[in-house]
């Protein structure tokens, strides 16, 4: 397909890589003649490495045929992580290196998770925007602190550490984004 005509969210292949497209940049010549170039943010897939790349209107692309599962987390099996397909219960196993930094959001259970295939193999991993975790580890709350909002360190129930009001005691339930890794709310 042309570049002109790619959008957000497409998966396309470049120099025997596929790539999701994040962001297009339409940028108009300003001199007599000029092309209109297009700037896409591309994510590997997978991997997620960010890669750059500027095209002409019509320059080709070739857009991969990327199928997106609803799925659920089901369990280990040694270091990979087995997801259950919503629909048809197919079961995708994706490797530490597909999971990444992901691995500290998932538990179990986990539902609206995507599994991104391209002929039927598992390339990559969409988590829902927030998930609920435990904290099994902060400070206690300072008595007579004021009320300016303190954030402390706190570690939860899969492994990772995050900064969380002063007000959160061990043994809550937390959202944490998984697009900041932030902390956004009681869960």
């Amino acid at each position: 397909m042309k570049a002109s005509e790619i959008k957000r969210g497409n998966v396309v292949e470049h120099e025997g890589k596929v790539y999701q497209v994040r962001e297009v940049e339409r940028s108009a010549p300003t001199a007599r003649g000029g092309n209109v170039t297009f700037r896409f943010t591309l994510y590997g897939v997978p991997g997620g490495q960010k890669y750059d790349l500027s095209l002409r209107a019509d320059d080709d692309l070739k857009e991969v045929d990327l199928t997106r599962r609803q799925a659920t987390y089901s369990y280990m099996d040694g270091d990979a992580f087995v997801f259950m397909d919503a629909e048809d219960y197919t079961q995708y196993v994706l490797g530490p290196e597909l999971v990444g930094d992901a691995a500290g959001y998932i538990t179990e259970g986990l539902d609206g998770c995507y599994v991104q295939l391209i002929d039927e193999q598992p390339v990559a991993l969409q988590l829902p925007q927030s998930v609920a975790l435990t904290v099994v580890d902060t400070a206690p709350e300072l008595k007579g602190a004021t009320a300016t909002k303190r954030a402390k360190p706190a570690r939860l129930e899969t492994g990772i550490e995050i900064q969380v009001p002063d007000y959160i005691t061990s043994g809550e339930r937390v959202l944490v984004s998984t697009v900041t890794g932030e902390f956004s709310g009681r869960a």
